[in-house]
């Protein structure tokens, strides 16, 4: 059994596909399949079932996906050892950050640690909240980026940065004269993130504080991106809580107003699994992201 075949075997358990796991892999299918193929023949088991063109884990390949993911992150972390020995001139760092902090926060400061650190590269997957926390319980990455809280005793977790919400909507949706009463916040439509965002869960706690429970507001679209929930506040689909990050520059083109709805600021966290070794990348990655932050305020 060689890294590389756990390495495959990985790829095609998460996805279910030999099609897929290769072109995401880089490889031939038929290499794919051939490796799968040598796992299971070596160790005389079935590792997936396999149902016209899709394929499916067996009970024993569910096991035995936990375990090859377990010895992938050893190796990384042997990696990371002997790249440490290297003084950070040779290197890789896995990051997860949720939308807003990987669209918008992280690429400056991604960029500062490449200036500074050209030899070590980054791998950068995006998702939700909980999908980055997911990966992160999972040690399958070195650090997470969120702007949800998040509960996970497997995980250290702190602040590194704080964000300003702020309620948008298309210049044409102008409030009531006497201000966002909770009739008018009941009873306007709303655009929103998929459950699982950060950006609608502070949000939504929020409204609790102004009597707005989140069965009452009238959502009609739910979009999985900052990019897609800004586009359709743009069209005048409804109003939207989105971080200044996000809107800054189509409040200045005039394509969204800020409505006066006064929010808390929220806080971005730094997840890193307290089981995971940290290297000296992930170590100088952090406090490069701290020191462009605080040369930014």
């Amino acid at each position: 059994m060689t890294l590389e075949q756990l390495r495959i075997f990985i790829a095609v358990a998460e996805r279910e596909h030999m099609t897929h796991a290769a072109a995401a892999l880089n490889m031939t299918q038929s290499a794919v399949s051939a490796a799968i193929t040598a796992l299971e023949t070596r160790h005389c088991v079935k590792l997936f079932d396999r149902v016209g063109r899709r394929i499916a884990l067996t009970s024993v390949g569910k096991a035995f996906v936990v375990e090859a993911k377990a010895v992938l992150a050893r190796s990384l972390a042997a990696e990371q050892a002997l790249a440490d020995l290297a003084g950070l001139k040779t290197g890789a760092l896995s990051l997860a950050a949720s939308q807003t902090i990987g669209n918008y926060w992280l690429p400056p400061r991604l960029s500062r640690f490449a200036e500074l650190y050209p030899g070590v590269s980054i791998k950068l997957t995006i998702g939700n909240t909980e999908e980055v926390a997911a990966l992160a319980v999972a040690g399958e990455i070195d650090l997470g980026f969120v702007e949800g809280e998040v509960d996970a005793p497997a995980l250290a977790i702190r602040p590194i940065d704080e964000d300003e919400l702020i309620l948008v909507a298309a210049p044409h949706r102008s409030p009531p004269v006497n201000g966002l009463d909770v009739k008018w916040l009941t009873q306007a439509p709303w655009v929103a993130r998929e459950r699982g965002s950060g950006t609608r869960t502070v949000f939504e706690a929020a409204l609790k504080k102004f009597g707005v429970a989140t069965s009452d507001r009238n959502i009609v679209l739910e979009l999985p991106s900052n990019e897609a929930v800004c586009a359709a506040v743009e069209a005048g689909s409804g109003l939207a809580a989105m971080s200044r990050l996000v809107v800054s520059a189509s409040i200045k083109a005039g394509s969204l107003v800020a409505l006066p709805l006064a929010l808390p600021r929220r806080q971005f966290f730094l997840l890193r699994h307290k089981e995971r070794y940290e290297s000296l990348a992930a170590r100088a990655f952090v406090n490069t992201a701290e020191e462009f932050t605080s040369l930014a305020r």
